[in-house]
C-alpha cells in the first residue's frame, strides 16, 4: 500500500480560474467616461481610456482631474487616493489598444449609428471572449448586439451619473446575452462596490423610463408658470424626499442629453408622457445644457456649483 502521503504527492491539482478582470477598455471619455472610468480605477483595475483624438484626449483629461481636486476641497477624495486612480488610467486615440483588454465599455453619446459602429469595429479588433458592454439607457442592446458575431457576450451596464457617487448600475440582458456574460459582469459590478439589479431589455430600461416622465413634468410646471424651478425643486425634496430636486437633476445629467433620451422613447413607445417639454426643446436650442454649460434650470459656477 502507499502511503497517503505518496498519493498526494502524486496527485495534481488543477489551480482555479480567476475571474478577476485586469484591464477594461472604455470607449468615450466625456463625463460618463470619465466616471466609469475613475470608478474602475479606483477598484484597483487598469483603464484604457480611448477618445477620438489626442487633442479631445487630453480636454477630457484635464477635466476628470479638475473634477477630483473638487472633491479634494469637499476631503472627499484623498491627494494620493487621486494620483493612485490616475496611474492606472491610461489614455489613448489608438482604437487598436481595445485587443490588449478584457472588457470593453462603450460609454458614447446616444447614437445608434455611432454605437453600431464602434460596434462592428471592436468585433474585428477583439479577441473572441472579450465582453463588450454599452452604457446605453435607450437604445437597443440586442439590434447593438447583432452587428457583432458574439451577441451572446454583449451586455449592458448603465451607469448613473455621477458614477463614483451612484451605488447603482442596471445589469441588461439582451436577447442573446448568455448567463456567463451575464454573472461575469454582475461580478465586476459587485467589485466596483456598485447594487446591481438585473434588467431585461426594454426602452429605457427602469431607472430611465421612469424618471423622465417626472423630469418632463416638472418642466411643464415650470413652463406654465405653476411655481418656480427652485419652488418646483423644494416640493420634491421636502416633500417625497428626493436628494435632488427634477430640474437640478436635469442639469446634471445635460438638458441635451434628456431631450435625445426623451426622442427615443417616444419615438419607440409612442406615449404621449415621454414627447418632450417645447420650453426644454428651446433650452436646448438656446445652449443652456445646464451644470456642463453654466446655465440650465439654475446658474453653475465654473465648479458646477448651483450659484
Amino acid at each position: 500500500m502507499h502511503r497517503i502521503e505518496d498519493i498526494l504527492s502524486d496527485m495534481q491539482f488543477a489551480k482555479p480560474v480567476s475571474n478577476e478582470v485586469n484591464s477594461i477598455a472604455v470607449i468615450g471619455f466625456g463625463i460618463m467616461g470619465q466616471g466609469i472610468a475613475q470608478t474602475i480605477a479606483a477598484a484597483g483595475i487598469e483603464v484604457t481610456a480611448i477618445e477620438k483624438t489626442p487633442e479631445r484626449l487630453a480636454l477630457m483629461y484635464q477635466s476628470l482631474e479638475e473634477q477630483m481636486d473638487r472633491e479634494i476641497m469637499r476631503w472627499t477624495m484623498t491627494k494620493s487616493e487621486k494620483r493612485a486612480i490616475l496611474s492606472r488610467i491610461h489614455g489613448t486615440s489608438d482604437f487598436g489598444k481595445v485587443k490588449e483588454c478584457e472588457i470593453v465599455i462603450e460609454a458614447v453619446d446616444e447614437s445608434f449609428e455611432m454605437k453600431k459602429n464602434i460596434f462592428v469595429e471592436l468585433d474585428s479588433l477583439c479577441p473572441p471572449s472579450t465582453i463588450f458592454i454599452s452604457n446605453t439607457s435607450t437604445l437597443s442592446l440586442s439590434k447593438l448586439a447583432a452587428a457583432t458575431s458574439r451577441p451572446e457576450k454583449v451586455v449592458g451596464m448603465h451607469f448613473l451619473n455621477p458614477v463614483p457617487k451612484v451605488p447603482l448600475v442596471e445589469i441588461v440582458r439582451g436577447m442573446q446575452t448568455s448567463d456567463e456574460a451575464f454573472m461575469h459582469v454582475k461580478r465586476l459590478a459587485e467589485r466596483l462596490g456598485k447594487t446591481a439589479i438585473e434588467v431585461f431589455e426594454y426602452p429605457g430600461f427602469v431607472t430611465t423610463r421612469v424618471i423622465l416622465p417626472l423630469i418632463n413634468e416638472a418642466i411643464h410646471v415650470l413652463m406654465e408658470g405653476v411655481a418656480t424651478a427652485d419652488g418646483i425643486d423644494t416640493a420634491m425634496k421636502l416633500g417625497y424626499h428626493f436628494q435632488y430636486g427634477p430640474l437640478e437633476l436635469a442639469d446634471s445629467m445635460g438638458l441635451n442629453e434628456v431631450l435625445a433620451w426623451m426622442e427615443s422613447l417616444f419615438h419607440e413607445l409612442g406615449d404621449a408622457k415621454y414627447r418632450p417639454c417645447p420650453l426644454l426643446r428651446r433650452m436646448v436650442r438656446e445652449g443652456k445644457l445646464g451644470r456642463k454649460s453654466g446655465e440650465g434650470f439654475f446658474k453653475y459656477d465654473e465648479s458646477g456649483k448651483k450659484s
